[in-house]
C-alpha cells in the first residue's frame, strides 16, 4: 500500500511539475498592423462601395511572427461588422459579421499585407459569404492612415 501510494504521488508531481515548466510564448517580433485603413471594395451584390476597417492587436495572444487582432468595418450608409483577424506574417485571415445577425451578412476573407509605394501598410482581401443573398463574393483593397 505505501509502495502504491508512493508512486501515485511521484506520478501526480511529476504531472504538476511537467505544466508548471511550460515555456513562455515568444514575444511578437512581427509586423503590427493595428490602426485604421481606408478602404474601397467591390462585392458581388451590392457593388461598389468604401468602408473604414480598424484592426486592433491582441498582444496577450500575438507570439513571435503571428498576431491576433480585433477587427471593426464600418460602411456608410449600411452599418457595421465586427470579427477576429489573425495575421502569419504577409498573411491575413478575417471573419467577420454584420451587428445585424439578420442580415445574413457574415463571413470569412483572406488578405496580403503590403506596402503602398509611400510606405504605407496595405491589405488587399478576398472574402466569401455563404448565406448572404444566396451566397457572395468580394474584393476590398485596404490603405492604414
Amino acid at each position: 500500500m505505501r509502495v502504491r501510494l508512493a508512486m501515485s504521488t511521484a506520478i501526480i508531481f511529476t504531472i504538476a511539475s511537467t505544466a508548471v515548466a511550460q515555456p513562455a510564448p515568444a514575444p511578437f517580433t512581427g509586423r503590427d498592423l493595428s490602426g485604421t485603413y481606408a478602404c474601397t471594395g467591390v462585392d458581388g451584390h451590392e457593388g461598389a462601395y468604401t468602408s473604414t476597417v480598424t484592426l486592433e492587436m491582441d498582444r496577450a495572444q500575438s507570439h513571435g511572427n503571428r498576431a491576433g487582432y480585433h477587427f471593426r468595418m464600418e460602411v456608410p450608409g449600411y452599418g457595421t461588422y465586427r470579427g477576429v483577424a489573425t495575421a502569419d506574417g504577409d498573411a491575413l485571415a478575417i471573419t467577420f459579421a454584420h451587428e445585424d445577425p439578420a442580415t445574413q451578412d457574415y463571413g470569412t476573407g483572406i488578405a496580403k499585407v503590403s506596402r503602398t509605394k509611400d510606405g504605407k501598410v496595405r491589405f488587399d482581401k478576398f472574402y466569401y459569404e455563404d448565406a448572404y443573398k444566396g451566397g457572395n463574393t468580394g474584393t476590398e483593397s485596404c490603405v492604414r492612415n
